[in-house]
This record gives structure tokens, sequence and C-alpha cells, in this order.
């Protein structure tokens, strides 16, 4: 299980229920099955990954994220919703953020952050767009349509009314936060990890 997904996996309590959005190969879901007696069920759009998540006993709805959540689930459906590596290609962030919070009573996402000194770099002294370990793809061919950094996301937070539970930060590697990524987390962190809730 990827080093980010093991972090996700530290915030969710015992016995909860748990949707994954983007699931791939429903390795959170499984670890969390098998060690935390979670119930969970994952979207995924990629039939590869689907067949994955069935052979291991996984329920998977084939669905776009970009078309919401509604057809699917009715408010306070799950205790955690988690988002992993993919916020950034959805078509409205923002909006499946709320929609998130609207059938969870938490939300967990994960996503590059596009301020890292190595971008700034790239961006600034070179002249184009980022090309990084968090960020392996060129302009034309990314998946990404709505990158942000740490501030950004924050702010976002701010302006919706969500109340930030817990944020963690790490390099490519998932090594936890340095001392640098804690006291300057938009400029040394690599991926942000963020669980959040609607403020009372």
């Amino acid at each position: 299980m990827r080093a980010d997904l093991a972090i996700i996996a530290e915030w969710i309590k015992a016995d909860s229920s748990i949707l994954d959005l983007g699931c791939g190969d429903g390795a959170l879901l499984k670890h969390l099955r098998d060690n935390h007696q979670a119930r969970g069920i994952g979207l995924e759009i990629d039939e590869c990954n689907i067949e994955t998540c069935l052979s291991n006993n996984l329920n998977i709805i084939q669905s776009d994220l970009n078309n919401g959540l509604h057809d699917y689930f009715s408010d306070n459906s799950f205790d955690y919703v988690v988002m992993s590596q993919t916020l950034q290609a959805t078509v409205h962030p923002d909006k499946l953020i709320e929609e998130m919070l609207r059938v969870g009573k938490q939300g967990i996402v994960t996503f590059p952050n596009m301020a890292h000194w190595k971008g700034r770099m790239q961006l600034g002294l070179g002249g184009y767009m980022p090309v990084t370990k968090s960020l392996p793809h060129r302009w034309y061919n990314t998946p990404n349509i709505h990158l942000c950094t740490v501030k950004d996301f924050e702010v976002l937070c701010r302006e919706r009314g969500i109340t930030i539970l817990e944020r963690t930060f790490v390099d490519y590697t998932h090594s936890r936060s340095s001392l640098l990524m804690k006291v300057f987390p938009n400029l040394f962190s690599e991926i942000a990890l963020y669980r959040f809730c609607r403020s009372s």
C-alpha cells in the first residue's frame, strides 16, 4: 500500500464506513476492511482497477467523479469520504469537496502541492511548467486540470466553512514532515494530506 494511504488509514477509526473516490486498485479499502473492520465502497472509472477490486471482493461502482455523487448516495451515508491524489484531476474540485461533506461526516484529501520549491524554480527560472516526481506529466499530457497549493486549499476551506481537523505534509517518498515542511509547508511539502469536516 502506498505510504500516503497508510497515513490516511491511521486517521480512520475502526469499524467505520468509508467511501473512496477514485479508489484505484482498492488497496486502501482492502487494508481498512482487513485491518480496521471498516465497511467501504469505492468509485472508480478504470476497468482494470475495477477488475482488481472485484477480485478482492470489494464493493465498487464504476463512475466518473465529475458527474458528482447525487445519483448514488444520500446525506450522511458515510463516516469518511476519501479522495487521494485525484482532487486536481476533477472538473469542479470545490463542488466535489462540498459533495464529500454532504455524504460523509469527514473528508480526507491528498494532492500534490504546486507551490513546492522545485516547481517554483522550474517555472520562475526556467520559464516552463514544472515536471517533478509528484507532478510527472508535461503540460500537454497531464490529467491534472486544477492544480493548487497548500494555501489555496486552506483558503477554500475558510471560504466554504470547512474546519481542518488534521493535516500532514510529506515529500515524494511520503517521508513525514521535516522541520522545514512543518514551518513552511507551502514551500517545502510535495504532497499535502488533509482531514476536515463541516464547521458547526
